[in-house]
């Protein structure tokens, strides 16, 4: 983090744009407002808009603006956060969730600097912006994939910092947890909870799959309900006692998904949780990378032989739900082909193209 921070104080005093990327939760729009409020643009404001939070229809008339009568609804003319942030800064958080389309519109500004609102014709303002983006996805292969233009990925990939997630950095969590409770107790004007030597240790075991916004949480939970008491093991939630990753599982962002799929493979074997809850929900809120989920279904084929019916009991779910199992990974690319798990059919297995009919995304299921 102090490696990450030094890179962001040579940044902060330019007008160099800036690529955050790390997992969710660990911290990337807090690093903005830090180079924000360093850079001459301080007393300017920051505006902040979620790329993966508004819709493509409503998100060009956020960024850019739009005129009066230029769609439904459009009763007045309305001025874009790109326009209301001239002489500060924007965060696109998110950036990697923009269509095509609006991946174009934003290449535009930012080789012109030229906003043209909505139902406007002709009439152009310039606007003095310094952007910031931040995602928890890989540009680069996206990029690769064709999913995101490889001029823009450049166009703001001048200064990349990437955040390490909070399994990384161990000696982070006792430091983060302690502020949360100060912050806490004093804002709900509560003694404030200390921590036990006993705490710690599981605190810091714990894989924090939701990193600094996990943490808070915890944070405000006991604060609120052990105030001024001393936490030991038996004050934490449940699950960071029972469910702590070993220590030398804090990895890097790059392989970290193998690890962590390591513990929610767990979760669901041994500790009987269901997919849905464990993987599903977690992915859905971008907590969980498209990797790391597809670890997770290579450790199920490993253990089925390759035989995604066999997953449904493994990983706690509903037989009902294996065509949704199947078309939700499909639908978010983490499918795995089960060919490479497959070993010596036994007798009476079904054929090779009987498995695959039933085994595919989006198979009928009878």
């Amino acid at each position: 983090m102090l490696d990450v921070l030094e890179e962001a104080q040579y940044a902060a005093p330019t007008e160099s744009k800036v690529l955050i990327t790390g997992e969710s939760g660990v911290g990337k729009e807090v690093l903005a407002h830090v180079i924000h409020q360093r850079s001459s643009r301080a007393r300017r404001p920051m505006i902040t808009i979620n790329c993966a939070g508004v819709p493509e229809t409503l998100l060009e008339s956020e960024l850019f603006g739009h005129t009066r009568g230029s769609f439904t609804d459009a009763h007045r003319d309305k001025r874009g956060l790109l326009e209301l942030a001239d002489g500060g800064t924007v965060l696109l958080d998110e950036v990697g969730e923009m269509s095509m389309r609006m991946q174009s519109m934003l290449l535009r500004f930012l080789e012109s600097g030229e906003i043209q609102r909505i139902g406007s014709e002709g009439h152009r303002i310039t606007a003095d912006v310094r952007i910031i983006a931040a995602t928890n996805r890989d540009l680069f292969e996206r990029t690769r994939e064709k999913e995101f233009r490889e001029d823009l990925y450049y166009r703001l990939n001048v200064v990349h910092l990437v955040m390490p997630p909070l399994r990384a950095r161990q000696e982070d969590v006792k430091l983060l947890f302690e502020h949360f409770l100060r912050v806490l107790g004093e804002q709900y004007r509560l003694p404030i909870c200390q921590l036990s030597d006993e705490a710690v240790q599981h605190l810091e075991a714990y894989h924090w799959p939701g990193n600094i916004r996990e943490l808070k949480n915890v944070a405000e939970r006991v604060a609120v309900r052990y105030a001024g008491q001393a936490l030991t093991a038996r004050e934490l939630p449940r699950q960071i006692t029972t469910r702590t990753a070993p220590a030398n599982a804090a990895v890097t962002s790059g392989p970290a998904a193998p690890a962590l799929a390591d513990v929610l493979y767990d979760r669901m074997t041994r500790n009987g949780e269901s997919f849905w809850t464990v993987v599903f929900a977690p992915f859905m809120a971008r907590d969980l990378t498209r990797e790391t989920v597809r670890a997770v279904v290579r450790r199920g084929l490993e253990c089925t032989k390759g035989n995604y019916r066999l997953m449904a009991p493994l990983f706690n779910f509903p037989a009902t739900d294996y065509k949704r199992f199947l078309n939700f990974l499909q639908k978010h690319d983490c499918h795995v082909p089960f060919q490479h798990f497959r070993l010596i059919a036994r007798p009476g297995a079904r054929t090779e193209r009987e498995e695959e009919a039933t085994s595919a995304p989006g198979a009928k299921v009878g």
